[in-house]
């Protein structure tokens, strides 16, 4: 084996020794399952990506994501609900913002992950078409 490839193994292997997932109850754990429960809808993604810039009320949410005014009150109350968007009354008018900026490093850790996969898989695909040709 490489040295690289023992050097990432290593690696790996502290991360996992450091992760505290793996010694939470199940209660807790069906807490973190609610979490991204709450982000795997793409209409909350929207709003989430919509808030990145700052605190915005519903009518600025709805011209950035085009979403219709009762699914931006419907997704914003399930947001505020989890505790991910925070939201602040000013005179007339709420504004919503993240209550969790640490959101978007887990986006952040998310799309690396997602761009590593679909360069492993492109490059897998190039092999196979080879293959392919060579036949």
């Amino acid at each position: 084996m490489p040295a690289q490839a023992i050097k990432q193994s290593i690696n790996i292997e502290e991360k996992v020794d450091k992760c505290r997932i793996s010694k939470l109850t199940p209660q807790a754990l069906g807490m973190v399952a609610e979490f991204f429960k709450v982000l795997s809808e793409v209409s909350r993604l929207q709003i989430v990506c919509s808030l990145k810039t700052g605190a915005k009320n519903v009518t600025e949410i709805i011209a950035e994501t085009e979403l219709g005014q009762a699914n931006v009150s419907k997704h914003l109350k399930i947001l505020t609900q989890a505790g991910i968007v925070g939201r602040e009354q000013r005179g007339v008018c709420v504004y919503y913002h993240i209550a969790n900026p640490f959101l978007f490093e887990l986006c952040d850790l998310v799309c690396e992950a997602l761009a590593i996969q679909v360069e492993q898989q492109s490059q897998q695909l190039q092999q196979l078409s080879k293959l392919r040709q060579g036949v």
